[in-house]
């Protein structure tokens, strides 16, 4: 009788020892699963957890107060009618910043995000904003795509990565001019697949009202480089970001107020310093892309707000596959956006 309890005793014990593993495997696949299905959330809870209050050791000056840019028509070689926003009435308007010779990646964006006009019942108006140009050709020939499209904001100084902070002033400026009524303005660089309906489906459930809206992707602790020649010689990591009708005016008018030292600095860093100014404090969005690459996913691109670094030639694929049917559900597309952050942090 007892030299049959012993295997009985051992058969139970590797029973309940197997039912234990397997238990523990289940667990931990649902808590996997369970982060890739919230990798958003999760992102920007630790995002608000690693941010601190204020901000030390900046820098701003010397320099004169940057004032006059509530900019007049005269500051503007190139422009739509005054009236386009009057007539329109968009809820979104989207600037994008491009150079006068990236006319191939502006015929794309028009051919792509671009040209969405209303969505998810809102009315959305995308023009670019663009410098001037040392070369006489260049310029005849951004006339006649202004003249052909009616979509070019041209400000009175030259294009060049050293004037971007121009740019944005001037882009701000025209808006708080000429569409003063919008809810929310764009600032979009020309490399960026840009997804209004995403943006507008977030909005809809996270910012319903017109508030101080600072919002994108939110760099906490971002090491600064410190090397004069370097292209980041400050942070800089504004390819896309959204702005209230109120807080789009306020930013202007602190700037307007802050010295501008030379060289300039990146233009999203004094918006930074701007908004801080001015008391307004920037909102993450894990929907933005940045830092490493997104690598390509339909369903998780359906997700993205923004993905930057796209060529004129990977915009088109990405959009005409995106937006092919059918879309994705909501269990794809936040699995899909899992392991794409995922894939984008390990570097596959």
């Amino acid at each position: 009788h007892s030299s049959c309890r012993l295997p009985c005793c051992r058969f139970q014990f590797w029973k309940r020892k197997g039912s234990a593993v397997t238990f523990a495997c289940v667990m931990v696949l649902l808590a996997a699963l369970s982060t890739l299905l919230f990798v958003d959330a999760i992102e920007s809870w630790a995002v608000s957890m690693s941010r601190t209050k204020g901000v030390a050791g900046v820098w701003v000056g010397p320099g004169p107060p940057n004032r006059g840019f509530l900019s007049p028509p005269e500051e503007y070689l190139l422009m739509p009618s005054p009236l386009v926003c009057q007539r329109a009435k968009p809820y979104l308007i989207v600037m994008v910043t491009t150079a006068p010779a990236h006319w191939q990646a502006r015929q794309v964006i028009r051919e792509t995000w671009g040209e969405e006009t209303e969505v998810r019942g809102r009315r959305v108006m995308t023009l670019f904003m663009v410098g001037q140009s040392l070369d006489p050709g260049l310029s005849k020939q951004l006339v006649a795509e202004a003249r052909d499209h009616g979509d070019v904001v041209q400000g009175r100084f030259l294009d060049s990565y050293a004037n971007l902070t121009l740019k944005t002033l001037s882009l701000l400026g025209w808006v708080h001019r000429f569409c003063r009524e919008v809810p929310f303005v764009a600032k979009v660089d020309d490399d960026v697949l840009f997804n209004a309906g995403a943006l507008l489906h977030y909005l809809n459930r996270n910012h319903r009202t017109e508030s101080d809206l600072y919002l994108g992707r939110v760099h906490v602790r971002v090491p600064p480089k410190r090397k004069p020649t370097s292209r980041h010689y400050l942070p800089a990591l504004g390819t896309a970001y959204i702005l209230s009708r109120a807080a789009a005016r306020k930013i202007l008018q602190a700037a307007s107020t802050l010295p501008l030292p030379d060289p300039l600095p990146p233009e999203d860093v004094f918006v930074g310093l701007s908004a801080l100014e001015a008391g307004i404090v920037p909102h993450h969005c894990p929907l933005f892309s940045g830092g490493p690459g997104v690598p390509y996913s339909r369903c998780c691109y359906q997700a993205m707000v923004s993905v930057h670094h796209t060529s004129p030639e990977e915009m088109v694929r990405f959009w005409t596959e995106v937006h092919s049917i059918p879309p994705c559900s909501w269990l794809s597309m936040k699995a899909s956006l899992g392991l794409c952050k995922v894939r984008a942090l390990v570097g596959m």
